[in-house]
C-alpha cells in the first residue's frame, strides 16, 4: 500500500491543521507485555494451562482447543511528526495491510 510521507493532519499539541511528517514504527507484542493480565489469563486458561483449583478428574471438561492459524498481515503503527512543534502522535487505529511504502 502506498501512503504519502507528508500529510495535513490535526495536530494535538497544536489544536490545528498541520502538515506531519509520517513514519512506520514497529508493532510491539501485546501477551508479552502483561502476562498476568485479565485476557491473558482467560486465554491461558481456555487453552487448558492455567487452571485454578477444582475437579482435574473424570467429571471434568476437556479444555477447548487450541487456537490456531496465523494472519498474513500486520496492522499498521504510523506515527505522526508535526511539523511546527516537532511533536509525535500515533494513528487512532491501525489498518491491515501486508507492506507500506511511503511516496
Amino acid at each position: 500500500m502506498k501512503l504519502k510521507k507528508i500529510v495535513r493532519r490535526h495536530c494535538p499539541y497544536c489544536k490545528k491543521h498541520t502538515e506531519h511528517k509520517v513514519s512506520l514504527a514497529k508493532k510491539r507484542g501485546r501477551n508479552a507485555a502483561h502476562p498476568l493480565s485479565k485476557g491473558s489469563k482467560k486465554r491461558v486458561k481456555q487453552r487448558g494451562l492455567r487452571r485454578g483449583a477444582g475437579n482435574l478428574g473424570r467429571y471434568s471438561k476437556p479444555p477447548k482447543p487450541k487456537m490456531t492459524g496465523k494472519k498474513t498481515s500486520k496492522k499498521t503503527d504510523l506515527r505522526y511528526t508535526c511539523k511546527e512543534c516537532n511533536k509525535t502522535h500515533s494513528q487512532a487505529k491501525g489498518f491491515r495491510a501486508k507492506k507500506i511504502e511511503f511516496v
